[in-house]
């Protein structure tokens, strides 16, 4: 308890610390040193995610990790994004006049990414790099060099290395002449830290009832109270610059269901987007700096561009699509953020059912490819980084063309994560695996509400080939389990392997260990091998020599070529071993009363399955009965 009311206190100095006021001139000082304080709000967001660090794969693609810690599967969509338009809009370029629109499917991401702007702005404008200084006492936080009178700007922006774009607010300017009576220099100026609960920098508009919504919800309103004391409605002390657009100044402001709102909405941005300035009350055009984003799903989307009226905000939107994730393996990262994020943590989810789940639902937003022999499993494995034969990277991107609105449908994750929850619940053991996540996926289908008789069809299909893409992870577990038992067999074959093909490329024979006698390259051992990786007659010359060729390259390090030193003829000596097995497998995971030996064998292979694959003692007695019982078929 003392530990956790220290930390609090702790965060509050950090906070108190973070506290600044001064005069004008100091700021001017602090400007002239560190021109990137006047930056505006595109270029802080731009800033603000590139400053968390980018990263790069083989093929060139950026990872911002910004977004990386919560989106997965989203890689190219959140490159547009950053590339196109945050760092097209940090740069004054034209887009930055343009309200960002997040179009893409339900449960997609595109709430997450405005809620990552938002927290990330909050924690940035409280680092030196993110600081935002404005004029205290204006409700817009205003940027101070707007104190600056228009005719002296040029020679200003020219010394300090800045741009300088807006006007005083009305109530600045009020301020200015009363309080400061023109005094540039002593007008006081604060540190901004942004926060949405205290509406300071990041605003929320949500559409309501258009009849008694109010367009003061985004400029601000009248203060009738005072109208009376200070006599005009156009005095800035009898009006509330609270509307969202104010408060979101320097910052961001998320417009929610935009394309839902009622139209007087919609038209107050034209001028904030184009000119950078709004009309509220009975004053002249307000300046604001702030980036507007919004998020829709398509049908929306398309039901707004049909209409001719909304052809002139159009022009001033920037739609980027966010479709589903595609990939299996960050799909999987989707649901194990979620399941964390539960109470249900202490509930055992086997491995490779999460992935059984997320088979499923990639299959559904997949789209087919007129690609000759390509069907959707070798799509869904090309797209997840996998090798397929007779394919290339290359053909990724083709498919990719192929079809520019996939992952705009499909089963959203939160159907999934619903599912997944049901049989976390129902679950009368301490743990659940593959099947139970996929039959509880099947379960849900008739309670969809979305879903016609067709899709039912096909998606029931897709649970069919997700649970035989487990069947081979299933049997694959069991056969390395097994395999590690015996371990010393698998490097004997190895090396047994190795000699031969030694023999076959240098062109010579092999000596008996016991006899003495040379003997010729055993070529039946060699094949198979080989052909558990489906290495074809044709092509047995080459892996060959690659495979001499890596164990020279490994000599000339002085390391030794091993068992782990091969990924693939690693996974050919497992199956072959496998196979050679699969008869004491079947005996020692169908027996129901197993004698001392495979008891041994079975307790060998538990005990590998819990320490080194991540089972439960339960979940991995399951999958050596469910393996038994595919083997057996």
């Amino acid at each position: 308890m003392d530990n956790i009311l220290k930390r609090i206190a702790e965060q509050r100095q950090r906070e108190e610390k973070l506290a600044w006021e001064g005069s004008f001139e100091e700021y001017l000082g602090m400007v002239r040193d560190r021109p990137e304080l006047a930056q505006t709000a595109h270029s802080r967001v731009y800033n603000m995610i590139a400053g968390a660090g980018v990263e790069k794969d083989e093929q060139g693609n950026k990872e911002y990790r910004f977004f990386s810690r919560e989106l997965f599967g989203l890689d190219r969509s959140i490159e547009r994004l950053v590339e196109e338009y945050f760092h097209s809009a940090a740069r004054r370029l034209d887009v930055r006049k343009r309200i960002l629109l997040l179009m893409g499917p339900v449960s997609g991401g595109k709430s997450t990414i405005v809620t990552m702007l938002k927290r990330g702005l909050e924690n940035y404008s409280r680092t030196d790099a993110g600081a935002v200084y404005g004029i205290k006492g204006c409700p817009m936080q205003e940027e101070p060099l707007h104190l600056i009178p228009h005719s002296m700007r040029p020679d200003v922006e020219k010394e300090l290395g800045v741009r300088i774009e807006g006007n005083l607010c009305p109530s600045c300017r009020m301020m200015l002449k009363e309080e400061y009576g023109g005094r540039i220099e002593d007008v006081v100026i604060k540190r901004i830290l942004f926060s949405e609960d205290d509406r300071v920098g990041i605003g929320t508009f949500s559409p309501s009832d258009p009849k008694s919504q109010d367009i003061a919800d985004l400029t601000g309103s009248i203060d009738f109270a005072t109208i009376t004391e200070y006599g005009s409605e156009s005095d800035p002390r009898a009006y509330r610059f609270d509307g969202e657009l104010n408060k979101a100044n320097r910052g961001l402001m998320e417009f929610q269901e935009m394309l839902k709102c009622d139209e007087k909405f919609l038209w107050n941005l034209l001028s904030l987007t184009q000119e950078g300035n709004f009309k509220a009350g009975r004053f002249a055009l307000i300046s604001a700096d702030e980036l507007i984003i919004a998020h829709t799903n398509e049908s929306e989307y398309k039901s707004f561009i049909a209409n001719k009226k909304n052809e002139a905000l159009q022009s001033r939107i920037i739609v980027m699509p966010v479709p589903y994730n595609l990939k299996v393996s960050e799909e999987e990262k989707i649901y194990e953020k979620l399941i964390r994020q539960s109470d249900l943590g202490h509930i055992h989810i086997a491995p490779h059912a999460l992935k059984a789940a997320a088979t499923f639902s990639i299959l559904t937003r997949l789209k087919d490819s007129k690609k000759q022999g390509m069907d959707l499993v070798k799509k869904m494995r090309l797209y997840d980084g996998k090798s397929v034969e007779g394919y290339k990277e290359t053909d990724v991107e083709d498919l990719r063309n192929e079809h520019l609105d996939e992952g705009m449908s499909g089963i959203d994750p939160r159907y999934v994560i619903n599912r997944i929850s049901s049989a976390l619940i129902r679950t009368e053991a301490n743990y659940i695996n593959a099947l139970d996540i996929l039959r509880s996926i099947k379960d849900g289908l008739d309670q969809h509400p979305s879903i016609n008789k067709d899709e039912r069809e096909c998606y029931l299909n897709f649970i069919s080939i997700a649970r035989k893409e487990y069947d081979e992870l299933a049997k694959k577990e069991v056969q390395k389990a097994f395999v590690y038992s015996y371990e010393e067999s698998a490097k004997t074959l190895m090396d047994n392997y190795l000699d031969n093909v030694e023999a076959y490329c240098n062109w010579t024979k092999i000596r008996d260990p016991l006899t003495g006698e040379e003997l010729e390259p055993d070529e039946k051992l060699m094949r198979s091998i080989e052909e558990q990786i489906g290495i074809s007659e044709n092509a047995k010359k080459a892996f060959r020599e690659e495979i001499l060729i890596r164990i020279s390259a490994f000599a000339r390090k002085g390391k030794r070529f091993n068992y782990n030193s091969h990924d693939r003829l690693r996974e050919a000596i497992q199956k072959k071993l496998f196979t050679d097995l699969k008869d004491v497998v079947k005996i020692t995971t169908s027996t129901k009363t197993p004698d001392e030996n495979q008891l041994k064998k079975i307790n060998e292979v538990i005990v590998t399955l819990v320490d080194k694959h991540g089972y439960t003692t339960a979940s991995a007695n399951e999958l050596l009965r469910y393996v038994g019982s595919l083997l057996n078929r």
